[in-house]
């Protein structure tokens, strides 16, 4: 019966290609995370980023915080996590980010969202089966305030090579 499965199943391709992005189109990327407490702790003990903000509440109260400040490291990780599926699950290079830029501290417990426009795009000059592509995101608290935005770049492959 498994074996009968496996001679029906198709490969589907996953997330947008090339041919899908146009100059100025939006994406609401769905979904949303929570931040808690833990993820704070984990991230920063793990990335060796020892700033008190980050884990030691009566030092982040002293300097005018309500509650530990959590890293913005995590808020950009997250941000663009966000993002991938919508953006570049479909395959391709990733080319780096530019612009980054933390407008608030963001606290255990918000729940970060993002939002995504394509800034340009334009076919590889040494690869025929891929794109460049360009997006601002940004990334917002739960009372939709801007916490975090940047540029990021892809190769995306173009559906022909997906298939």
């Amino acid at each position: 019966m498994a074996h009968d499965f496996a001679l029906r199943a198709k490969l589907k391709a996953r997330g947008n290609r090339y041919e899908d992005f146009e100059i100025g189109r939006t994406f609401d990327h769905h979904w949303g995370r929570t931040i808690t407490a833990g993820d704070n702790m984990l991230f920063t003990t793990l990335t060796l980023h020892y700033n008190p903000l980050y884990f030691n509440l009566d030092y982040a109260r002293a300097h005018g915080h309500p509650d530990l400040v959590v890293n913005p490291m995590l808020v950009f990780s997250i941000v663009f996590g966000l993002s991938v599926e919508d953006l570049s699950e479909g395959g391709g290079a990733f080319l780096g980010v530019e612009e980054l830029s933390f407008h608030q501290p963001v606290y255990p417990s918000e729940t970060l969202t993002a939002r995504s426009i394509v800034l340009s795009k334009r076919p590889s000059a040494s690869d025929a089966s891929v794109g460049i592509v360009t997006w601002h995101t940004q990334g917002f608290n739960g009372k939709s305030e801007q916490v975090v935005d940047f540029k990021r770049t892809n190769l995306i492959n173009k559906r022909s090579a997906s298939r």
